[in-house]
């Protein structure tokens, strides 16, 4: 009996864990090297969405890459409503640089992300809000189906300009 729970265990352990990975993450490009999962190696799993190359793209035709923009562009979107919706302002405009990893049905894996500060100047946010965009950002993933979908795991990248709601 004992020998039969000892190898029960040792196969629900890697289950376990392959189902934490599984979930989303939103983190910051140095809190993501920190746990191992660097842009780099993400970059070698997912294929780029749009490509100057098309045959290492994603979305290779035209039609496709204007749905791939509006798909992204209704992500920001939605985001910013969500993040209003749930009491969350910026105190002034503020830019990040995204990095998103998603699964071919559109399900988002990892969403990086970096705030961008002038040289010289100080962060464009405390760390409090950070903290609190980070969590707001990883509910909001969990449930998020991008708007387009691909035949393999697809990245999509930008800066963006978040501000405050009128």
């Amino acid at each position: 009996m004992r020998k039969e729970l000892v190898v029960i265990l040792l196969f629900l352990i890697p289950l376990q864990k392959g189902n934490a990975q599984n979930k989303p993450m939103a983190l910051t490009f140095e809190q993501a090297a920190k746990q191992g999962i660097s842009y780099e190696k993400l970059d070698s799993i997912y294929v780029s969405a749009i490509h100057a190359d098309t045959s290492k793209a994603a979305f290779k035709t035209e039609a496709e890459q204007s749905k791939l923009f509006e798909a992204y562009t209704q992500l920001l979107k939605t985001f910013g409503t969500y993040l209003t919706s749930n009491n969350f302002s910026w105190n002034a405009p503020t830019k990040c640089f995204n990095r998103i990893y998603m699964k071919p049905d559109g399900s988002i894996d990892y969403f990086l992300y970096h705030f961008i500060s002038k040289p010289g100047q100080p962060e464009p946010i405390s760390e409090e809000k950070r903290i609190e965009f980070e969590r707001l950002l990883n509910r909001f993933i969990q449930s998020y189906k991008f708007g387009i979908t691909a035949s393999t795991k697809f990245a999509q990248c930008s800066p963006v300009s978040y501000g405050q709601q009128k």
